[in-house]
């Protein structure tokens, strides 16, 4: 069983720019999909970003495509959400998370992911 543990978030101003990191332990995530996921208060939770295995391929929502990158080391044992020009609406609590396989299909989905983190928050303010 994979616990993934999300770090990172934090108090900060329009235009600027963090990073999220994820790391696991239990067992390493280097041969799975892994994703970002996000949930602002009274929202449903809504995709962010996906990774492959090896991280040669890359996915990204509408709101994210030009201002967010998702990365992971080559170990894979790490998967970053870069967030850059971040604006109030970005606020909300972060999720990674991870699917065992290969398969990228239906990557947006919540229902695919097999395993999660418990998520960090972070908060953008005007």
């Amino acid at each position: 069983q994979v616990q993934l543990v999300e770090s990172g978030g934090g108090l900060v101003q329009a235009g600027e720019s963090l990073t999220l990191s994820c790391v696991a332990s239990g067992r390493t995530f280097s041969r799975d999909v892994m994703g970002w996921f996000r949930q602002a208060p009274g929202m449903e939770r809504e995709w962010v970003a996906t990774i492959s295995r090896n991280g040669d391929f890359t996915y990204y929502t509408n709101f994210a495509n030009g201002r967010f990158t998702i990365s992971r080391d080559r170990p894979g044992n790490v998967v970053y959400l870069r967030m850059s020009s971040v604006q109030p609406d970005d606020t909300a609590v972060y999720y990674c998370a991870g699917r065992t396989g290969s398969s990228l299909s239906n990557c947006d989905s919540v229902a695919t992911y097999d395993y999660w983190g418990q998520g960090t928050q972070v908060t953008v303010s005007a």
